[in-house]
């Protein structure tokens, strides 16, 4: 068991055990979640973008910028044209 202690402004801190074996640095944050049999406090790592990248299967190469960019314009538009008929 770890133990920390609260300051008088309310504030923790997580002891360096806890940061280590969590992944925690300066800025993630943790959510506590208070349940009958006491309160348990859950580290929401941040994850950059770029941790992600191949984490999902595709099965078309990216195809550029402009080309997303062409094709999600494409589709608002038709969106706004589908909304704009039913009024």
């Amino acid at each position: 068991m770890v133990r920390a202690r609260i300051t008088s402004k309310g504030q923790l801190t997580i002891p360096i055990e806890i940061r280590k074996r969590y992944g925690l640095d300066a800025g993630d944050e943790v959510d506590f979640i208070a349940e009958e049999r006491g309160t348990y406090m859950v580290p929401l790592k941040r994850r950059k973008l770029v941790d992600l990248y191949g984490s999902i299967k595709v099965d078309k190469p990216w195809p550029g910028m402009a080309e997303a960019r062409r094709i999600a314009g494409k589709r608002r538009g038709e969106e706004l044209l589908q909304k704009a008929r039913r009024k």
